[in-house]
């Protein structure tokens, strides 16, 4: 029956592609868009920013010749894949995915035709599936910008690729799929309780930059940011600190002791407790008007 639900809901998200482009397409072909004009114009301004000492180190190290390495390239793009431009379109699928019914009016025609839990794991599964299919076209996208600024500023292309290297990247890319997921399951439970498709879209983003915010909050309290309360009310610094272990080294020895394990029970309950809200409330919720 679960599997029934992800079909349905699969072919109906499959209709919809207005929501597939903003959600899936629009963010890879914007990245190789900007990628390819900055690199075009650092290369117009090759010669002033090389004579700048006071040019940002990033930009110097844009304009060296050495050899291009895309397996560290698809690594570091592998470990940004969750970033807040990605979440917020990816938030316009997932939003109308769980909030689609209600707008609609069409839960009362479907719910008799399988379990409420089933319904709703149906839509989760389908945006994890709407969100790998982002992040590997964004992965296309940062593979084809490397390509370009190869081209640009004719540096050569390598693909040194390690068995470490290799665990990060996979690590990486399952850590920023788990964050995109969580991020979307707050749409859900605010779809489910306000019946709101802006609920669904809107609600997610406050309460988003309100946790990016929270630390410069607390921090006046005297509530540090590896604190209990300041980790388990920003699940996006949490990730932050299990992308440090996967990559390991000096970023990884780095960590306070004990944040790891605050990071992950943070990480675990903004991902199960929407989850578990969100069909508690809908099993108990009257969909006679819908």
């Amino acid at each position: 029956m679960l599997a029934d639900a992800i079909r349905a809901e699969g072919y109906r998200l499959s209709k919809n592609r207005t929501a597939l482009f903003w959600s899936v397409v629009f963010v890879p072909i914007i990245a190789v868009a900007i990628g390819a004009l900055t690199n075009l114009v650092l290369k117009g301004s090759e010669t002033k920013l090389r004579g700048d000492e006071k040019a940002p180190p990033e930009l110097r190290e844009m304009l060296v010749s050495s050899p291009l390495d895309l397996g560290g390239a698809m690594v570091s793009a592998a470990a940004d894949l969750a970033n807040p431009l990605i979440l917020a379109f990816i938030l316009i699928g997932a939003a109308t995915i769980y909030a689609g019914d209600y707008r609609w009016e069409s839960w009362r025609l479907i719910s008799a035709r399988n379990s409420r839990p089933n319904l709703l794991l149906g839509k989760l599964a389908v945006v994890a599936i709407m969100s790998l299919a982002a992040m590997l076209l964004m992965l296309v996208a940062g593979l084809i910008e490397n390509l370009i600024k190869a081209a640009v500023f004719e540096r050569q292309l390598t693909f040194a690729v390690t068995g470490a290297m290799a665990g990060q990247f996979l690590g990486q890319f399952a850590l920023s799929w788990l964050r995109i997921v969580q991020f979307t399951m707050m749409g859900m439970l605010a779809a489910v309780v306000t019946r709101s498709l802006l609920a669904a879209l809107f609600v997610p983003l406050v309460v988003g930059v309100a946790q990016f915010f929270s630390p410069n909050m607390l921090m006046p309290m005297g509530v540090m940011p590896d604190a209990w309360v300041a980790v388990l009310i920003n699940p996006g610094s949490a990730v932050d600190t299990v992308s440090a272990l996967i990559t390991g080294g000096a970023r990884a020895a780095a960590l306070p002791d004990g944040l790891p394990l605050k990071a992950g029970i943070s990480l675990a309950l903004w991902t199960l407790v929407p989850l578990a809200a969100s069909i508690a409330w809908f099993k108990r919720q009257d969909l006679s008007k819908e």
